[in-house]
């Protein structure tokens, strides 16, 4: 097979980080594998791996011809076959499909908030959905959507998956006392819910103050971010939060702490999930997503619901006094994201399935 991914940025999230970790995967697996980003390039292209052949368009619009030429000129000078657009950059992919139809093109829907998909606009994608020859969903509820809203009878649902961490330069140094520090992956966007994290961490200060919670994700500068930061003086958390933007030395962040949480409202199945599970971090995390087909409460972390400050807070505390559980809740992650979310595991059923359509 000769595959491609197309996303429209490499700023650190887990779509891009997705398509990138397709991309590197597939390299060792089939005779051609390409990475293309559409608009903004970012810190993840230091992480594609050299056997994968990269394009940067800089599309400047909607509908950008250029980029759509550069685009077909690439996609036929490497005899490509299959198109594997993430996100929203299936709209180039479309407009390409409409001048090469022999094209397979494959949707990949990351859609984050997908427990909110009553209130998601398709209007577009109504339309170019007919030409998708597969959609790939990263919960079920993104596969029923799919198949309901968008009328297709080839979805499927794959999980997103971990893989080894390319090496970095970077060497981020966290704050706080060591073996007392939390970990928060995740891009301050709404859907993530730093408020519950802060309030939680306003109760853990309460308990004992040398614990840390230390947020790694991308700062958009939005209202949301500014009102994190506006919280975490009020609750005069300035000691015991802190935020570093968007961070590739995951491995090396997470070999400096303790535990792990995510507290968010709504997810697909998050990439950062993967990476504590990957790292043996002993998790909290809420109910929400896919999260609980890999984390099963009081086995392998904790799984509380989504919003409730008292009941994650109580969850934290059980593994905060108990070491022997963190280690006995790190180990059994690791086992079930290997079984169920490695690299060779996922990828498998990826080309299984591309054979099929």
């Amino acid at each position: 097979m000769r595959i491609v991914q197309i996303i429209d940025s490499l700023e650190p999230g887990g779509a891009e980080r997705m398509a990138m970790q397709y991309a590197n995967a597939l390299a060792a697996r089939i005779e051609f594998s390409g990475l293309v980003v559409t608009r903004n390039e970012g810190a993840l292209d230091s992480q594609i791996d050299a056997k994968v052949s990269y394009l940067y368009l800089n599309k400047k619009k909607t509908v950008d011809f250029k980029a759509l030429s550069t685009l077909r000129n690439y996609v036929i000078q490497h005899n490509v076959t299959v198109v594997h657009a993430h996100s929203t950059s299936f709209f180039l992919a479309f407009l390409l499909k409409l001048s090469m139809p022999s094209l397979k093109l494959i949707w990949h829907d990351h859609y984050g908030n997908s427990d909110f998909l009553s209130k998601r606009p398709f209007g577009m994608l109504r339309i170019v959905a007919p030409f998708f020859n597969g959609i790939i969903a990263v919960n079920q509820q993104l596969k029923s959507w799919a198949e309901t809203r968008l009328n297709s009878s080839t979805v499927i649902y794959l999980a997103n998956f971990s893989s080894e961490e390319n090496t970095v330069s970077e060497h981020t140094i966290l704050r706080g006392m060591e073996g007392k520090r939390i970990v928060c992956i995740a891009n301050l966007r709404e859907q993530k819910d730093h408020f519950t994290l802060l309030r939680v961490a306003e109760k853990l200060k309460v308990y004992d103050a040398d614990w840390t919670f230390h947020l790694i994700g991308k700062d958009f500068g939005d209202d949301y971010s500014n009102k994190i930061r506006t919280l975490i003086v009020e609750l005069d958390l300035e000691k015991n939060v802190f935020l570093y933007g968007s961070k590739l030395d995951i491995k090396n962040i997470l070999d400096q702490t303790t535990l792990a949480v995510l507290t968010s409202k709504s997810e697909g199945l998050p990439v950062a999930l993967l990476e504590y599970g990957w790292h043996k971090k002993p998790i909290v995390v809420t109910n929400v997503g896919e999260i609980a087909t890999l984390v099963e409460d009081g086995k392998n972390g904790f799984v509380v619901p989504a919003l409730q400050v008292d009941l994650f807070y109580t969850a934290l505390i059980t593994l905060v006094a108990n070491k022997a559980l963190r280690v006995n809740f790190g180990q059994a992650l690791y086992a079930s994201v290997v079984k169920k979310n490695s690299e060779h595991v996922v990828i498998k059923q990826y080309l299984n399935w591309l054979e099929t359509i």
